[in-house]
C-alpha cells in the first residue's frame, strides 16, 4: 500500500533554511526552501540591510558559511552597523566562515562570475546581496539592466546556495516590488517591508508576497526592531 502524501506535507518536508528573524519562520512553513533566491524589498529606511544581515547572522549561529555582497555600503559600514545587535561578523571572518565584499557598482559586468568563483572557492551556503538597485548605476538600458538580474538570478540558483536579494521601492513607484520590476518575477519568494511614520510613531510591517513550494501565511504582520534585531510581533502569530 503507497502512503498518500498531502500537497502541503510534501512542502513542509521540503529541506528548509531559516531566515533569523523571530516569527517569520512560521509565516513561511519554517523556512525559505534551500537553494533558492528570495527578494527583500522596501522603501528606504525599512530595514533591508538589517534583514540580511540578521540572515547571514543566523546561518553563522548553524555553523554555514556565508557571504555578504555589498553594492553600496562599505563592508566595515556592514560589519559597524551589525555590531549594534551584537552581531559580531569580525569574529567569523578570521576563521574565513564570513566574508563580506564591496563590488563597485560601475564594474559589475562580470558579477555573476566573480559570485559563484567566491562561492564555488570557499563553499558558501548563504549569500547576500545589497541591493540590486544599484545595477542602474552603470546600465543606462533598462532591457540590459533586466537581462543583467535574471541572469544574475539563475546563476545564484544553480550554485545551490540560498541567497537573500534586497531592493529599493521607489518612493514614486509604491505599485512596484522593486526598481526594474524583474526581480520578483524571477525570484523564488518575496518579502516587502513597509514603514510609516505618523505622527512621532513609526510602523513597522512585513509580507510575504510570495515563496514557492511554500504555503505560507497571506496578510501584513507587525515588525519591530529591538536590540537583538528584526522581530514579527509574537501576539499576532499565536
Amino acid at each position: 500500500m503507497v502512503e498518500k502524501v498531502t500537497k502541503e506535507e510534501n512542502i513542509t518536508k521540503d529541506e528548509r533554511v531559516t531566515m533569523g528573524v523571530k516569527g517569520l519562520d512560521k509565516l513561511i512553513c519554517g523556512g525559505i526552501p534551500k537553494g533558492s533566491v528570495i527578494l527583500v524589498s522596501g522603501g528606504t529606511g525599512t530595514g533591508k540591510t538589517t534583514f540580511l544581515s540578521q540572515y547571514l547572522w543566523d546561518g553563522l549561529q548553524k555553523g554555514e558559511k556565508s557571504l555578504f555582497i555589498t553594492l553600496e555600503e562599505t563592508p566595515e559600514e556592514i560589519k559597524g552597523d551589525a555590531i549594534q545587535y551584537g552581531w559580531d561578523f569580525k569574529r567569523f571572518e578570521k576563521d574565513g566562515s564570513f566574508k563580506c565584499e564591496y563590488f563597485d557598482p560601475f564594474e559589475l559586468s562580470d558579477i555573476s562570475a566573480r559570485i559563484a568563483d567566491l562561492i564555488t572557492v570557499n563553499g558558501f551556503t548563504r549569500i547576500a546581496i545589497d541591493s540590486t538597485s544599484l545595477f542602474g548605476m552603470y546600465i543606462n538600458d533598462e532591457y540590459k539592466i533586466r537581462k543583467k538580474l535574471y541572469q544574475l538570478v539563475e546563476n545564484l540558483k544553480k550554485s545551490g546556495a540560498t541567497t537573500v536579494l534586497s531592493a529599493e521601492i521607489p518612493e514614486d513607484q509604491k505599485k512596484k516590488l522593486s526598481r526594474f520590476g524583474v526581480e520578483e518575477f524571477v525570484a523564488d519568494g518575496v518579502i516587502v517591508l513597509y514603514y510609516t511614520g505618523i505622527g512621532e510613531g513609526i510602523f513597522r510591517n512585513i509580507e510575504v508576497r510570495k515563496m514557492r513550494r511554500t504555503n505560507h501565511k497571506h496578510g501584513v504582520y507587525p515588525l519591530e526592531i529591538k536590540k537583538d534585531g528584526m522581530h514579527v510581533v509574537d501576539d499576532i502569530l499565536r
